[in-house]
């Protein structure tokens, strides 16, 4: 039983790890929703909270309150009113959001301070501290509604919160702010940890919500064949938040993606939308490969894109000493001309760093990722898999249902990445013809779930 344990363990460590060094002194923002609290999610958020920061991540948390108001509002006889997505909080209200937020503090704070033996929590020492880091304004009256005291972010104190970090404490920010005379604010939990996010510029924006992420085709429930698009580029987010209705709850799909569009186009560079119904999602979102949810990514600071003609002589300069060595099969010029647009990139700055090309067997419901390439330059910096989530994306929208590589040197990147090894004999007909039984490649297969 060990050896098979240690056989699962040690290879597992060891594709963490990069994560672990890459997010050290990173600064995360985590939106919990309210729903996920009153669901028991706490104590083991907490555990997995705690773990992120043991690991040198900054975390600033921010809860949300909706259920608990909305209880407490029952609890009165009071009926609970949303208009255009947003709570109207009249004086009833914001005594039962002031009541929320007071009790949930504490369940948090208690939640971080349990140190019980045999849990992720023994040994652990997370301060967690909360303050009147956001200031307020009223939102007003829209399109002649009067939302009362339902406010929105004026100011975020960042030279606070970025002290507080560097003790080395785990923010905790309620949905609320004051205004310059004192008055306060219900404030909602997406937008304080959006502001928040952008005023720090945040590494990352979390959403742990109700929803488990943005189909693949958002019209469509999600299931099987309308999996969860687990990375989406920022133009991508902003052309499907365009055709959506304005999101009334926090179920309709442009609920938290609009938050999610917000923050990249302010300068957070990745932002997630993960379910809290699955156990421990904030660790696979984070040090996981494919993740569990949704991630908005803005790639403004380098170009990740399909090829197309005049990337010819720099994709042939990247991929020529690979061949040379053996690396990879020799392929010409008019070759690449006439596959060019097969081939997705990494470019910066006029440099290709990084490319792929896919061949679809659309009888098979497969495609062959072929000539996968990362420049010397920038390995170990995540391009290969930048370029390996946009093949898959590509080979989703086709209807495929797995993508194969054929490889002699890397099999071991590609068994990191949930590819498995099959016989040569699994490929489509077309391309077993094709097989160069000398070269004896490894055939790997990934499913597309």
């Amino acid at each position: 039983m060990s050896n098979v344990f240690n056989f699962t363990f040690v290879p597992w460590f060891r594709s963490v790890a990069p994560y672990i060094h890459k997010f050290r002194n990173q600064t995360f923002v985590v939106g919990v929703a309210g729903e996920a609290i009153a669901a028991g999610k706490l104590p083991h958020l907490a555990q997995d909270l705690a773990m992120i920061q043991s690991m040198g991540v900054k975390v600033v948390l921010v809860h949300g309150f909706r259920p608990q108001v909305n209880e407490q509002l029952a609890a009165k006889g009071h009926q609970a009113r949303y208009a255009q997505g947003m709570r109207i909080t009249d004086s009833v209200a914001l005594d039962c959001a002031q009541e929320a937020a007071g009790q949930l503090r504490y369940e948090i704070e208690a939640a971080f301070s349990q140190g019980l033996p045999n849990t992720p929590m023994a040994g652990s020492t997370v301060r967690v501290l909360s303050g009147n880091f956001i200031t307020a304004r009223p939102v007003g009256i829209v399109d002649g509604v009067d939302f009362q005291h339902s406010g929105l972010v004026r100011k975020v104190d960042v030279g606070g919160i970025s002290r507080t970090l560097d003790m080395g404490a785990m923010v905790l920010i309620s949905p609320f702010g004051f205004s310059p005379t004192g008055e306060a604010f219900n404030l909602s939990m997406e937008e304080v940890a959006t502001s928040v996010a952008i005023a720090l510029q945040a590494d990352k924006l979390i959403f742990v919500t109700e929803v488990p992420g943005i189909a693949l085709n958002p019209s469509e429930p999600i299931g099987e064949d309308n999996p969860i698009d687990t990375e989406l580029p920022l133009a991508t987010a902003e052309a499907l938040l365009a055709q959506l209705p304005q999101a009334q709850a926090p179920t309709d799909t442009a609920f938290y993606l609009q938050h999610c569009v917000k923050a990249c186009k302010a300068g957070v560079e990745r932002s997630h939308i993960i379910p809290f119904s699955v156990d421990g999602a904030l660790l696979l979102e984070v040090y996981v490969h494919d993740g569990i949810g949704t991630m908005v990514v803005d790639e403004k600071l380098e170009s990740l894109r399909e090829a197309n003609p005049d990337d010819v002589g720099g994709i042939l300069q990247l991929i020529e000493p690979f061949e040379q060595d053996g690396t990879l099969v020799k392929r010409s010029r008019t070759e690449i001309e006439r596959d060019v647009a097969n081939y997705t990139i990494v470019e910066h700055d006029g440099v290709i760093f990084a490319c792929a090309a896919l061949y679809p067997y659309p009888e098979a419901k497969t495609a062959e990722m072929a000539a996968l390439t990362v420049s010397p330059q920038s390995q170990g910096q995540g391009d290969g898999e930048k370029v390996l989530k946009r093949i898959e994306q590509r080979a989703r929208l086709m209807g495929l249902q797995s993508i194969f590589v054929l490889t002699t040197r890397t099999m071991h990147w590609f068994i990191k990445r949930g590819f498995v090894q099959v016989d040569p004999d699994w490929l489509p007909e077309a391309r077993k013809r094709k097989y160069n039984w000398n070269r004896k490649s490894v055939v790997m297969v990934k499913r597309l779930g």
